[in-house]
């Protein structure tokens, strides 16, 4: 069987989504799920961008163990150096090296002839190659570059030294039957093409970027740039877990290829990006969105109880997905607790333990039914390294129709008891947000705000996301409760705790 190498680019292109950023601690977590999964390669950023972003591709680099450890670098000296420095504590380091090739890239943005592109694309994969083994190179906007240069191009920086050739539909331009025909090409029309990986890169503009990449594998490319959750610039990469499942459900298509995935991380860390970016995944996403399992038509219904195959073609567990099936109530123990939480996928530390268990009590006392998701909404919020500095002591509201709603908001903070009252607001959770905002004395923008059910039930787990930005920091905070407005407050409080320790 062949490997096809799944390079994953969460945190690096993934981020780039507005509204996506992930801090230090973040990173690293995110950077984890990917180890778990049994990704090849993290592309953990693009060092030169920015102090933070060095920082956080070099922590990656000496944390995450397993995969090859990638850094992204223009074709400029300085951001090859960046990327080579940050990488240095990885055992496993890559170099991946960019370069515009199409026509109008050339002309309206780097404004540069065809021999000055390709020399410069040669010059510093040469460069890169002298400090690491392992280097990568793009033809940026290749689906639109003129194919008789782009083999040029490619032959060239093989002969340079690069190991991997990416192969990107940077604007999600191409359709499935002429990206396959371009890789195919390269294949026929590069003499040396034997002596790299053949990669390929594809946005989804048309929403055809897994589409794309799979007709590329069909056609010899041997490495798949994608992110959890298709996450990226504009509308996204193609999606990770989209990739891995279509090459394992169609193997009649796919022959004698594999990826090394393990495909009952694929729900966890679709879940985790979600939370820490605050991008909620659509109900219809395939393999990790909320229905992609559940059956509504009778007919459905019938089938699935008779033979599952009959209207699945993916065995929900075989991606970590266990549904919202009953699992604990008020007078379930410890150990119980324990048991259910690493089935789901999760191993936490004896304090961490405490605090979930702690919450676990708290929601069950309010809700007769606690589900999985309940559960996965507890470790996110108590499960936490660092205390926030402000905390939620207590709230009251009053609200109605035709009424200016009151809300008073009591918050911890260094061991004091901070109080704020306010009378207005768009409603009782603005009022709340107000009154936060006098005793934090915060100017904080609110830039998003959504409410959404987490399970089912008149008791539902109810969980609140938002956007905060001063000045130019924004963070998304997330909070849960059966009562929504303590839910948002919540999560109010986690993007300002973001802010202050940023």
């Amino acid at each position: 069987m062949e490997k096809i190498i799944i390079f994953d680019t969460t945190l690096r292109d993934g981020e780039q989504a507005p509204g996506a950023s992930l801090n230090h601690q973040e990173k690293l977590e995110v950077a984890q799920s990917l180890a778990d999964l049994g990704v090849d390669i993290i592309e953990a950023g693009f060092p030169v961008s920015s102090p933070g972003d060095f920082a956080a591709v070099q922590a990656v680099a000496k944390s995450i163990k397993g995969p090859v450890i990638c850094g992204l670098a223009r074709a400029v000296k300085a951001d090859i150096d960046s990327a080579y420095e940050a990488l240095k504590p990885a055992k496993r380091r890559r170099i991946h090296v960019f370069l515009a090739t199409s026509k109008v890239h050339m002309q309206y943005k780097l404004k540069k002839a065809e021999g000055e592109i390709l020399r410069l694309a040669v010059e510093f994969v040469k460069y890169a190659r002298n400090l690491c083994d392992d280097v990568e190179f793009s033809p940026e906007d290749a689906s639109r570059t003129e194919r008789n240069f782009l083999y040029k191009v490619v032959e060239s920086v093989i002969a340079a030294g690069a190991t991997t050739v990416n192969i990107p539909d940077t604007v999600g331009y191409s359709e499935p039957d002429e990206f396959g025909a371009l890789i195919r090409s390269i294949k026929t029309n590069v003499p040396n093409i034997d002596k790299a990986v053949i990669s390929v890169h594809c946005h989804n503009d048309l929403g055809l970027a897994t589409a794309n990449s799979l007709a590329a594998v069909k056609n010899g490319a041997r490495q798949i740039e994608c992110t959890v959750n298709g996450l990226g610039e504009r509308a996204g990469n193609a999606a990770m877990e989209e990739i891995v499942m279509g090459i394992n459900v169609r193997r009649d298509v796919f022959p004698g290829v594999e990826t090394g995935i393990n495909r009952g991380q694929i729900y966890k860390a679709s879940r985790l990006v979600s939370k820490l970016t605050g991008f909620v995944i659509a109900p219809n996403k395939a393999i990790v969105g909320g229905n992609a399992f559940r059956h509504e038509s009778g007919i459905h219904q019938d089938g699935v109880i008779k033979e599952r195959s009959t209207y699945e073609i993916i065995d929900p567990a075989q991606v970590g997905f266990t549904g919202e099936g009953l699992v604990l109530g008020k007078h379930s123990g410890r150990h119980a607790f324990r048991d259910r939480l690493k089935a789901i996928g999760f191993t936490l530390s004896d304090e961490q333990m405490e605090k979930a268990f702690e919450r676990f009590k708290e929601l069950a006392d309010k809700k007769k039914n606690i589900y999985d998701d309940d559960l996965r909404m507890i470790v996110d919020e108590q499960a936490k390294a660092v205390k926030p500095a402000w905390q939620l002591d207590g709230f009251k509201i009053s609200s109605g129709t035709g009424v200016k709603p009151q809300a008073e908001v009591r918050l911890k903070n260094k061991g004091k008891i901070l109080s704020g009252a306010v009378t207005g607001g768009d409603g009782p959770a603005d009022a709340c947000f107000k009154a936060m905002e006098k005793v934090i004395n915060s100017k904080a923008q609110l830039e998003d705000f959504r409410l959404e059910s987490v399970t089912s039930g008149r008791d539902a787990l109810g969980k609140a996301s938002l956007k905060l930005r001063v000045k130019d920091i924004v963070k998304t905070g997330n909070g849960s409760s059966t009562d929504i407005i303590e839910a948002a407050i919540k999560a109010y409080l986690d993007a300002i705790n973001k802010i202050e320790t940023k």
